[in-house]
């Protein structure tokens, strides 16, 4: 497959961990010996003779965006980009040879956010009662209602993507309308902003979580004036402490839903994707050897990039022999994950001003002394940081750490840097951007899905036009990337890219958001591609068709740049190649 084998020797004793240790929030049918790196075994299959793409538009998302009208991979690499005779010429003369009758070639997709290998687990137990499927809270409601009286008594029931931002009704779930429903089954229900979450009583009794338990820092059990818990409860260092009991999370095989998950990915044409609370569904380092199991398997269909969740703390993650970069060009750990507050649209994002007609400015999930500590202590060992901020004041903290980072004299252009979502950003933050070497990675969701509710409930109109602000970002010459924060929206590239160009939302198709923001197509592919391969220092091995990188491919029946902006979506991904391999064909 790649070049060698795992370059990490991960310390993790498994041998001494019990099956609930190994994994709390989700148990893996895998054995412990199964998620182990063996050193130099393969992968995939390597295909070894040529294979030539010619009578095609090849978009190659080199620094000039150059054109040309074949390419060829040899093995797992791209052997030549050019003209039908020059790549020809390159070839052996056994080659495959395809006619894409004018079809468009691009770079495989990148996304630079996601929650995969949590979100496989996730998304395989919880039932999506999100937007897409309900447009108010009393359909969830009644849907939830309907599940309990078809469940036998005492199972669970647990769901995801509730979104009170988008769904019309109550601001939240709380004993007062979970508790009605049923007292026999314990409720879980998931926020789509994955930094919030509601339970019934029963779930609360089941899982032990009494009304004197302590707020763990950086989360919160919600309480009402009088003290009492309400059953709403904030980030997930406090709600795992009920989903963790959920038996279907416990009897799920994390490696087979990764490898499941990212097939499905495929036919969007993601050929990378990323991990950014690794960690997370263990609650230990134990997420490494999934990732690691998975890649071993040979049938992964996209490459990971990983990064160690904050909530762990440095001292687990250096105990067990995790270092930044171990791994190969298929999973490797590339930076590690620090949050500095929660969601916008769930009201945690932390800001400069209250929230439209509330009191509350949001919640900090690391104080800044805490944040500036735990970056710098990472920073020095060599680590690249990406670091969650929502919020304008969110993001004020993250670039005075980083600031401090430059202060302490360390390298920034080898931190790289990047503020995931960065989603309110004023115009002095993005020139501090801009002089600290830090770049964005934007949910560009939050515009299209969100956007209406930002405008009307969370900020106003006039803070909602720094929402996402793709355009002035690139003027500014700051890098930025387009992600899905999956599961919060799902990844489909193309329509992300769609999203970027055309701002335009979901509720309101006619509404811009902040028209002044939209960006060229080819601006918005390059941030799923070579932009997004640069934030996961993998710009050496992916992100652009040139020769000598490795042969990650999707295969498009349009050129975006030719069809009607609110068509983007639409194209067909005709075929996904990874590795050297096809991995996917319509």
């Amino acid at each position: 497959m790649q070049d060698g084998g795992w370059s990490c020797n991960w310390g993790i004793d498994w041998a001494s961990l019990g099956r609930r240790d190994f994994i709390k929030t989700g148990a893996a049918a895998a054995s412990l010996a199964a998620l182990t790196p063996q050193k130099g075994a393969a992968q995939t299959e390597r295909a070894q003779s040529d294979t030539v793409f010619t009578n095609a538009r090849v978009l190659t998302v080199d620094a000039g965006f150059s054109e040309a009208e074949a390419i060829a991979i040899r093995g797992n690499r791209i052997l030549a980009v050019g003209t039908d005779g020059e790549v020809r010429s390159a070839a052996s003369g056994d080659a495959a040879i395809f006619d894409m009758g004018g079809k468009t070639i691009l770079p495989g997709f990148i996304d630079a956010h996601t929650h995969a290998v949590s979100g496989s687990i996730v998304d395989a137990v919880m039932e999506y009662v999100g937007m897409a499927r309900f447009t108010t809270v009393d359909q969830v409601l009644q849907h939830i209602a309907k599940r309990a009286a078809e469940t036998p008594a005492g199972e669970w029931l647990v769901f995801r993507n509730f979104d009170p931002a988008v769904q019309e009704g109550a601001d939240a779930l709380t004993f007062a309308q979970l508790d009605p429903i049923s007292a026999e089954h314990p409720i879980f229900v998931l926020n789509a902003s994955g930094h919030l979450a509601y339970a019934n009583s029963k779930a609360f009794e089941v899982s032990g979580v009494t009304g004197d338990i302590e707020d763990p820092p950086g989360g919160e059990f919600v309480r009402d004036a009088g003290g009492r818990l309400t059953g709403t409860i904030k980030n997930n260092v406090a709600f795992l402490k009920i989903a963790e009991n959920y038996p279907a999370m416990m009897e799920a095989n994390p490696v087979e839903g990764l490898i499941s998950l990212l097939g499905k990915w495929a036919e969007h044409g993601l050929t990378t994707i990323s991990e950014l609370s690794l960690g997370a569904l263990a609650q230990s380092p134990a997420d490494a050897q999934v990732m690691a199991a998975a890649a071993q398997s040979g049938r992964l269909t996209a490459r990971i990039r990983a990064y160690p969740f904050y909530t762990l703390g440095s001292d687990a993650w250096d105990s067990a022999g995790v270092m930044q970069g171990d791994g190969n060009a298929l999973a490797r750990i590339a930076g590690y994950k620090l949050v500095a507050d929660g969601s916008n649209q769930g009201f945690t994002g932390l800001q400069r001003d209250p929230y439209l007609n509330r009191d509350d400015r949001g919640l900090a999930y690391m104080e800044p002394d805490e944040l500036t500590a735990v970056a710098l202590e990472r920073a020095r060992k060599g680590w690249h940081l990406a670091i969650h901020g929502n919020g304008d004041a969110a993001i004020d903290n993250i670039l005075d750490t980083c600031q401090a980072l430059k202060d302490a004299g360390i390298d920034m252009s080898r931190v790289r840097p990047r503020i995931e979502h960065c989603s309110i950003l004023h115009d002095e933050q993005i020139a501090r951007m801009k002089d600290l070497g830090v770049s964005a990675s934007f949910l560009i969701g939050h515009v299209h899905y969100w956007g209406v509710a930002m405008r009307d409930e969370v900020f106003g109109e006039g803070k909602a036009q720094l929402l996402d602000r793709c355009r002035s970002a690139e003027e500014a010459g700051v890098g930025f990337t387009l992600h899905s924060d999956f599961m919060v929206t799902d990844p489909d590239p193309l329509h992300m890219i769609e999203m970027a160009v055309t701002r335009r939302t979901w509720k309101e198709p006619d509404y811009v958001l902040a028209p002044q923001e939209t960006i060229s197509v080819e601006s918005a592919i390059r941030a799923m591609t070579s932009e997004a391969a640069w934030q996961l220092f993998s710009d050496h091995e992916v992100g652009s068709l040139e020769p000598g990188k490795l042969a990650d491919l999707v295969i498009l029946d349009q050129d975006p740049r030719d069809v009607e902006q609110d068509e983007i979506k639409n194209i067909k991904v005709i075929e996904t190649w990874m590795d050297g391999n096809r991995v996917f064909a319509a």
